[in-house]
């Protein structure tokens, strides 16, 4: 899915905080990928189509305004950053699908 969008030049972003969770499950000691996680985070770069969204203030009004439907503060951050930038939100947490907080990429 992301290749393909990759390939088409589409616009791909990710919240700020999706770096930090990378660098916390799969950085060093982590037998998650067998790829290392300053390798992962590089190819998120900017130069490969991907746009950083940082957290700002209307991100974390929005965290605020959202309730208790998700608990994860960085799921609720990634929510967040797609309902203000009006995005759909690639995920395979079924919190974060069943919640219908966001549109999802299928």
């Amino acid at each position: 899915m992301l290749r393909g969008a990759v390939r088409r030049c589409e616009p791909l972003a990710l919240s700020a905080i999706t770096l930090l969770e990378i660098a916390v499950l799969f950085g060093e000691g982590s037998t998650r990928l067998t790829v290392p996680a300053q390798e992962l985070l590089a190819a998120l770069g900017p130069g490969n189509g991907f746009h950083i969204v940082p957290i700002d203030v209307e991100i974390a009004a929005e965290v605020a305004a959202m309730g208790g439907a998700l608990r994860d503060p960085a799921d609720r951050a990634i929510v967040a950053t797609a309902r203000i930038h009006r995005l759909r939100l690639v995920t395979s947490d079924q919190r974060i699908v069943e919640s219908k907080l966001v549109p999802v990429v299928e």
